[in-house]
């Protein structure tokens, strides 16, 4: 019985329904870590069909395919080189099981189960999945290796059963999606927890990359049984390390290897937008990106985060100036346009607004202008880089932020026209603090300029639609000091507006937040995708009826 192990964690990107991708991936994987000495590489939770699959998992010729696929990866470890610990689909007595195999010596030597299945926030793995029994150790030359799957680790039951049946190394496969402040938790709220309470040592391994509306950060670890920090992964990249592990007289140890600095705050989220779009923009074969920039900072972000993501060959500036476009926000799109290095066009609105006036004069006669010609203007520019999208090919962004999609400050089929949305769950401050961040610092995985990405007036002037003379955000919205925190306790707490109010926030205004929240479900309902950031955002954590009359006020 050896004394001493190596074990790869190979923290990949994964493309959902890409079988033989995801398959010839692994197998590379599996190259460079025979090359490195190893005798094991693990892999993430479902790395084989990807994560999170959705109902695409119920198709019958997919779960075919996975066990077929399944079948070439063990037939190669009768080469020379490690096992694999590969996470796919299974089906046992008529169930559907997501789990993991031990392939070794040319055969799929042993299969576990997902016990705990998430069936909260963005999972909805009870609808396709049947839970498996509480799991037992897996001997792998001799060591017992417990397998928790991702959720396993977060209820103590699993690991406890896994030690008590005599567990002496735990190698966790995930699928564990970015959310602020979440890698905190992951290590010293869970995983030092159930290395701590049984005295077994966990080794975490997570995906990385976007997957539609979620992100994964990677950031894989290893904790020792007295909790201490082994190794730190990168987090946002692909990476793969040789973790050694030695047996002693108390049990399994892995040796102190690297220690990678995680991302700070601002660096986590913007990173997590970059990512989220690199991926839905390549799996999508979009061939790049257009969007509207209007001199303002949302669309000075999204054109930013859209350079770092793709590059600035491959992102498309569009100023759609109107009567109303001031000279400021021309000087403040030209020379953002030029800082980030892009190509810019400029497509003025105004004969459109004249021919809509024209052709809607007389039915309007009698009417005076109100936000119908406001959002008659957004919708002109919507159809306009449409039209862009269409004739070129690029996915067409839109910019909108948290704090304008909760109240429904944007026009439906204006400027939430679109196909993903990298705002999407940013709240208005964020998006401060995001440009004021990006100004100062470069993303380790950004591919744009190194210096500022936009002009600091851009960051300092007040926010306006610029739909009216002398318009600004003000005119119709709570300052976002006070309309951000608001809605953080509506939307992330579910608070009610007594408790606000008692939190010291004005009745009236609460009250109104509130009612605008509810009355922009159908919007948000129409609106594209975008990266998930925080605990509770709009689509995938918050489901809420579009026709509904509660109200807490």
């Amino acid at each position: 019985m050896p004394d001493t192990l190596k074990i790869t964690l190979a923290q990949l990107n994964q493309s959902v329904g890409d079988l033989s991708g995801n398959a010839a991936a692994m197998l590379a994987a599996r190259e460079r870590a025979a090359a490195a000495g190893a005798d094991l590489i693990a892999f993430p939770e479902l790395q084989l069909i990807g994560y999170p699959p959705e109902d695409l998992v119920l198709k019958p010729s997919l779960v075919e395919r996975a066990a077929a696929e399944l079948q070439k990866l063990a037939q190669a470890t009768a080469h020379k080189g490690p096992a694999m610990l590969v996470g796919s689909v299974f089906v046992q007595d008529g169930a559907l099981h997501n789990g993991v195999a031990l392939l070794d010596q040319g055969k799929v030597q042993a299969t576990r189960f997902k016990h705990e299945l998430p069936n909260y926030g963005t999972f909805d793995e009870m609808r396709l999945f049947a839970p498996g029994p509480l799991p037992e150790p897996i001997i792998f030359r001799g060591t017992m290796l417990g397998v928790p799957i991702c959720e396993d680790i977060w209820h103590p039951n699993v690991c406890r059963h896994l030690a008590d049946f005599g567990a002496e190394i735990f190698l966790c496969p995930n699928g564990s999606p970015y959310e602020i402040d979440k890698d905190a938790l992951r290590i010293d709220g869970v995983a030092k927890r159930r290395a701590s309470a049984t005295g077994v040592p966990l080794a975490y391994v997570n995906r990385v990359g976007g997957q539609d509306e979620l992100v994964f950060d990677g950031a894989s670890f290893v904790v020792n049984g007295d909790g201490g920090l082994a190794v730190q992964m990168k987090d946002w990249e692909e990476q793969e390390v040789l973790t050694r592990w030695t047996k002693t007289a108390t049990g399994w140890r892995c040796d102190r290897g690297e220690i990678e600095q995680q991302s700070e705050q601002y660096e986590g989220i913007y990173s997590a937008m970059v990512l989220a779009l690199r991926d839905y923009v390549g799996r999508n074969r979009f061939p790049g990106v257009v969007l509207g920039l209007s001199g303002g900072i949302d669309s000075a972000l999204v054109a930013a985060i859209a350079v770092d993501a793709l590059g600035a060959d491959k992102v498309w500036c569009v100023m759609l100036p109107s009567r109303y476009t001031s000279t400021e926000s021309l000087v403040d799109a030209t020379e953002c346009a030029q800082m980030l290095g892009v190509r810019y066009d400029t497509v003025p609105i105004v004969p459109a607004v004249n021919a809509y006036d024209e052709m809607l004069g007389p039915v309007f006669a009698g009417r005076a202008p109100d936000l119908t010609e406001e959002n008659i203007q957004s919708r002109i520019r919507g159809v306009t880089l449409m039209a862009l999208s269409n004739k070129f090919g690029p996915m067409l962004l839109t910019t909108g932020n948290k704090s304008e999609m909760s109240v429904g400050y944007a026009t439906i089929y204006g400027d939430m026209n679109g196909g993903y949305n990298p705002l999407k769950d940013a709240y208005k401050q964020t998006v401060f603090a995001l440009s004021a961040w990006r100004n100062r610092h470069f993303p380790r995985i950004g591919l744009g300029p190194k210096g500022p990405v936009m002009p600091e007036n851009i960051i300092s002037k007040p926010p306006s639609a610029e739909l009216r003379p002398d318009q600004k955000d003000s005119d119709s919205l709570p300052p976002y000091d006070v309309l951000d925190p608001i809605l953080m306790g509506l939307v992330e707490h579910e608070k009610s507006v007594e408790q606000l109010v008692a939190e010291g926030f004005d009745r009236d205004v609460v009250a109104r937040i509130e009612r605008l929240l509810h009355l922009a479900e159908y919007k948000r309902r129409q609106a594209p995708p975008g990266v998930k950031l925080g605990s509770r955002n709009f689509g995938r954590d918050r489901r809420y009826p579009i026709t509904q009359a509660f109200r807490t006020a």
